[in-house]
């Protein structure tokens, strides 16, 4: 049986979100949004929250055994004093803030047209990837629609010709995270190699499953090229997150059998967690091990406050049956996953960073990789052969010394990007991976080979 062949999928909001409004929120949708996150059913989540908290501090601090905590939260005055002290708060949100907010709008209706300052689009982006399905399911003016913007901050329009590079952030990030004010990014070097170059940059709600924004991202190739029909090869660049969603992306541009699919011709994956992060799958692990001691059982309440889009990092999930049938949040969880291969005609790159020196080696740092990702996960190893990123090595690149956001935009990676891209004829091919020891005290490097 063909592995790629699934089912059509069981979720029919996928195609919903899909087709969500494609204009990104302006400072009055912010406050708006906020407005409804102080006043409405979150707090159902909250409570929920307080209560598992209150209950734990009983049987830690208190020393009672569960049933009589639970006897003592229903006895009807601490009820009461509960009741009392949730809804005051809730009434605060609702009557003081709520109001406030919106009373800010109606009187400065001109921030219906003012796009989000920097900051505020490092904030809602951070907002999206914590709880990003619960504004999708709210349909809180906050969520972010899916959309493309240019090299220089604005949404794409007009017309394009040529080749397209299609850039997409990791988990909390942005658009304007490609670039520091040291670095112009991969964007800039990309750029500077040859005319009728486009870079766009994916924007998309980071709290959503992978599946479904590698939906949208298929959606939205589409219906680029059937706009532009002048370009003539696409690329795809992803950071972490956004090398998932590109890969769910050719995932569902091949089934659903879109013209794009067959336009690309490069995907890069820098510090992406083909096979899990390692950050998501210890908290999960925290929560079955050490769960049942007090205490640590009220972190655990926290750990598990997180997205759909941060439970499918958990083993680096592309495909809607990795977790329609699968609802588990707490406790242990198999690795699900259907094998999701790379298309054979895209040459495929594959970068990860990691802490650990040469001269400096170390098992643990080995494990953790760039403090989120390990090494074997970023360059698609895994003993099962069913999910080998079949690779040649020397389509792989490690840089050692840096971290999991600082291989984004440094300068080293950007270089050996466009050496893949455009790789001279009088370079000599090498059969092995790419290896970069940064020095941290210039920020230089130099290259192993």
């Amino acid at each position: 049986m063909d592995e790629e062949i699934t089912m059509p999928s069981l979720t029919p909001l996928h195609e919903t979100y899909c087709k969500w409004d494609r204009s990104p929120p302006s400072q009055a949708d912010v406050l708006e949004g906020l407005a409804q996150l102080v006043s409405t059913p979150l707090s159902g989540m909250v409570q929920d929250f307080i209560q598992s908290i209150q209950r734990e501090m009983l049987l830690s601090i208190f020393g009672l055994s569960k049933q009589k905590a639970k006897r003592f939260q229903s006895r009807p005055i601490v009820d009461k004093f509960y009741q009392f002290g949730y809804h005051a708060l809730q009434n605060y949100g609702s009557h003081l803030i709520a109001p406030i907010l919106r009373k800010t709008i109606e009187r400065f209706p001109n921030l219906h047209d003012k796009p989000l300052t920097s900051h505020m689009t490092f904030l809602v982006s951070v907002l999206n990837g914590v709880l990003g399905d619960y504004l999708l399911a709210t349909h809180n003016p906050l969520a972010l629609s899916p959309v493309l913007y240019d090299h220089y901050g604005s949404l794409q329009q007009g017309d394009l010709a040529g080749r397209v590079v299609i850039f997409s952030h990791g988990l909390c990030m942005n658009y304007q995270d490609w670039t520091n004010r040291n670095n112009g990014g991969i964007g800039e070097k990309l750029l500077a190699q040859r005319d009728h170059n486009t870079m766009l940059y994916f924007h998309y709600n980071t709290g959503r499953r992978i599946s479904a924004n590698g939906r949208s991202l298929a959606n939205l190739l589409e219906d680029l090229i059937k706009r532009n029909p002048r370009i003539t090869s696409i690329d795809l660049i992803g950071h972490s997150m956004g090398g998932l969603v590109s890969r769910s992306a050719l995932f569902y541009g091949k089934q659903n059998m879109h013209q794009w699919f067959h336009m690309v011709e490069n995907l890069v994956c820098i510090g992406s967690p083909h096979h899990g992060a390692l950050l998501e799958r210890f908290g999960f692990a925290m929560q079955e091990k050490v769960g049942n001691f007090p205490i640590v059982k009220m972190i655990s309440h926290i750990v598990n406050i997180r997205s759909n889009g941060i439970l499918d990092l958990r083993y680096g999930s592309v495909r809607d049956d990795d977790w329609e049938h699968n609802n588990a949040r707490i406790g242990l969880m198999d690795d699900n996953r259907k094998p999701a291969p790379l298309p054979s005609h895209i040459n495929t790159f594959l970068i990860a960073g990691t802490l650990e020196f040469e001269n400096r080696k170390n098992r643990t740092l080995k494990v953790i990789g760039d403090y989120l990702v390990s090494v074997k996960s970023a360059l698609g190893e895994h003993p099962n052969p069913r999910f080998q990123l079949k690779l040649p090595e020397s389509h792989k690149a490690v840089f050692y010394g840096l971290n999991h956001l600082e291989i984004q935009y440094h300068p080293l990676v950007s270089e050996q990007i466009a050496k893949w891209f455009y790789p001279h004829h009088d370079e000599l091919a090498e059969e092995q991976i790419r290896k970069y020891l940064i020095k941290l005290e210039s920020m230089q490097g130099i290259v192993e080979t």
